[in-house]
């Protein structure tokens, strides 16, 4: 299992700060995944399928830059969803 914990409007978009779900074999097919069982939106109309794009994710604590598809979850238990943020 994985747990997924969403920050600022990937929170807003999936109606949930975290959840738990069977993990999946890479990134990629994880956020598939959860764009597909999240089809809210922000208030300005974003849905989380659109907000991914702009994310950062921490798996396991590190901040990956490798293309999702490349990313294997084998072993990971937590994968944080960071949108971009304003301010500091």
């Amino acid at each position: 299992m994985l747990d997924i914990h969403y920050f600022a409007a990937a929170r807003a978009a999936a109606g949930v700060a975290s959840e738990r779900v069977d993990a999946p074999a890479t990134l990629a097919e994880l956020m598939d995944a959860l764009a597909g069982a999240h089809t809210g939106t922000t208030d300005a109309g974003m849905s989380l399928a659109e907000i991914f794009p702009r994310c950062s994710f921490l798996i396991d604590g590190t901040t990956t830059t490798a293309d999702p598809a490349d990313v294997s979850l084998a072993g990971v238990s937590r994968v944080d969803v960071l949108p971009p943020f304003a301010g500091g």
